[in-house]
């Protein structure tokens, strides 16, 4: 099985049913294991009826004891070997399936790592959570094939020419029968494939919806929409429960076929074998060893009828990854490096010019435009944005990384201590500790590590879920003040906060950031009264810039988007 550090490969992603066989190829010496495992045990189920055939004949019916002991003790035998072989086959194939899971597993984690901010632009949360918990089990669960199908089919195969020896009519009937079966359950699979692709695809969706709930349920309670949000999800959930109606109803024939048509299709074969006996073609052991032949065929029938089930599943889940894995992170063909000494940030689309050194505001009539704008300054966006003399797109990716912060005001927080959600990686200052505090003392977030039952080494949820949402914006600030960037560029930072809080984030964020460039995207007053340059984007573009208080005399656009109290401002 694959180990947690070891390197899963280079998967093929030119198709679901190439993705399968490259898990596969990936462990060939399991899978070639439990195709002969599986072989060799379908083979033996075979041979059991030819033996106690010849148990009857030569044994029991002309009174020969020592032949009777003889073929008896050979059942046996080969009924405990095959016992063990059962044993092995199941051990074999769980660890191929494991193997698959925690493979494509890796391969996923590993895309969602390399794809890294650009992954929401590409990909929702619904889709990846679909990936990680459903189609990784349905294609783990498709290799199935390689150990019971092949043995099925090798199965099939001997039983074939075991009847050929009974009877040439029989032996005839059985080799016709799984094709006759392949095109009456072929048809369903192909109708399967379409209906467990369009459920997967609303599963995804009801997913994201899922978690959007969750943590956004209690500014939806504030806000009233609880009810009206609940409707739409009530909705989707509803549509989603209908396709899977209709996949349920395409699996219950396959289901219902794969049971229904092998018992007809051997009762055929038995009531030919019963009309031989009956006119002595065949002789009564010949006519035990079709029963047990017969007994023994609804085995292979019904996993050749299984695997094309699994396997039709897991090239639509295989498709679904394939998919993720083809998503390719922002190009990085940048070689230039990124200028030596604060310069000035451009964003020609908007006209945004940021100085260096100096506490800028983004005020946009609809906030998408400033977090664009942001985007685009960040390098999370292709565009003609500049950093001084260079384009960015020209710079190396990881100077930019290194020296420019984008802090969104929804970035993720994983699960840990406080401690380490607030500085997951190695701080840059020389005392972690005193710069931890400093940057929680002007995110104004002192009190919450307070109120903490174990301080900073409390655990904490997943996104934070066991603080309010205002807790969760200061921590995010704190989070990106530690990290130091040369240039910080912060979207709505403090939109959760109430007044007061709001003002002393807003008052020590310029002190902590005195001779540094810092962008934040807000429509407070508090915080634009503290900037040292307004930016007011109208439709995307620079409408005014100058000061707060300037913007407010002279751009009634922006007195009314940020005033909120428009007479005592002016006052």
């Amino acid at each position: 099985m694959i180990d947690a550090y070891e390197d899963p490969g280079t998967p093929d992603h030119r198709g679901g049913a190439r993705y399968l066989w490259w898990l596969v190829t990936r462990q060939p010496g399991r899978c070639a294991a439990g195709a002969v495992f599986g072989t060799v045990w379908m083979v033996l189920l075979a041979a059991t009826p030819y033996l106690m055939s010849r148990a009857i004949d030569d044994g029991l019916e002309p009174g020969n004891m020592r032949a009777l002991t003889l073929w008896s003790g050979a059942l046996f035998a080969v009924g405990a070997f095959n016992a063990w072989l059962s044993i092995m086959r199941h051990r074999t194939m769980t660890r191929v399936r494991m193997d698959a899971n925690f493979r494509t597993v890796k391969v996923v984690v590993g895309q969602a790592v390399r794809l890294g901010a650009s992954l929401r632009r590409q990909a929702g949360a619904g889709e990846v959570v679909t990936i990680g918990v459903g189609d990784v089990q349905t294609v783990s669960q498709s290799l199935t094939v390689v150990g019971p199908g092949i043995g099925a089919i090798v199965g099939y195969l001997v039983i074939a020419v075991l009847l050929v020896s009974v009877s040439g009519i029989v032996a005839l009937v059985v080799l016709l029968g799984i094709p006759v079966l392949a095109l009456l359950v072929g048809p369903l699979l192909g109708r399967l494939q379409g209906s467990e692709a369009e459920y997967r695809e609303r599963q995804g969706v009801l997913t994201a919806r899922i978690g959007d709930l969750a943590g956004g349920l209690r500014v939806l309670a504030g806000l009233g929409g609880k009810h009206l949000v609940a409707d739409a999800f009530r909705q989707d959930s509803g549509r989603l429960r209908e396709q899977g109606y209709r996949v349920g109803a395409v699996t219950s024939w396959v289901q219902a076929l794969g049971i229904g048509l092998p018992s007809l299709f051997l009762a055929v074969v038995t009531w030919l074998a019963a009309r031989l006996a009956a006119q002595g073609d065949i002789t009564v052991g010949q006519l035990v060893s079709v029963y047990g032949y017969v007994a023994v065929l609804v085995w292979p029938v019904a996993f050749l009828v299984e695997c094309g089930y699994q396997v039709s599943r897991g090239v639509v889940c295989a498709r679904r990854v394939v998919r993720f894995l083809r998503l390719e992170p922002m190009a990085d063909a940048g070689t230039l490096d990124a200028p030596s000494e604060p310069s000035a940030l451009y964003d020609p689309e908007s006209g945004v010019r940021v100085l260096p050194s100096r506490l800028t505001a983004l005020v946009a009539e609809h906030p998408a435009d400033a977090t664009t704008v942001v985007d685009r300054l960040g390098r999370y966006a292709p565009s003609g944005a500049t950093w001084g003399d260079r384009r960015m797109d020209d710079i190396a990716l990881n100077q930019i990384r290194s020296r420019i912060l984008v802090a969104d005001h929804e970035a993720d927080l994983f699960a840990g201590t406080l401690q380490d959600m607030i500085r997951p990686s190695p701080a840059r200052a020389e005392h972690p500790e005193a710069a931890t505090r400093q940057a929680l003392r002007t995110a104004a977030a002192e009190d919450i590590v307070q109120a903490l039952p174990q301080g900073l080494d409390t655990p904490m949820d997943a996104q934070a879920r066991n603080l309010s949402g205002g807790q969760r914006q200061r921590i995010r600030l704190a989070r990106a003040l530690l990290a130091d960037p040369e240039i910080l560029l912060a979207v709505e930072p403090t939109s959760a906060l109430d007044a007061h809080t709001e003002a002393t984030v807003a008052t020590r964020l310029r002190e902590a950031r005195e001779g540094r460039t810092t962008v934040v995207a807000t429509t407070s007053p508090l915080v634009l009264d503290r900037t040292d340059t307004v930016h007011y984007l109208k439709d995307g573009k620079v409408e005014a810039s100058g000061t707060h208080h300037e913007l407010l005399a002279t751009t009634p656009g922006y007195r009314a988007l940020v005033a909120r109290d428009t007479a005592e401002v002016l006052g």
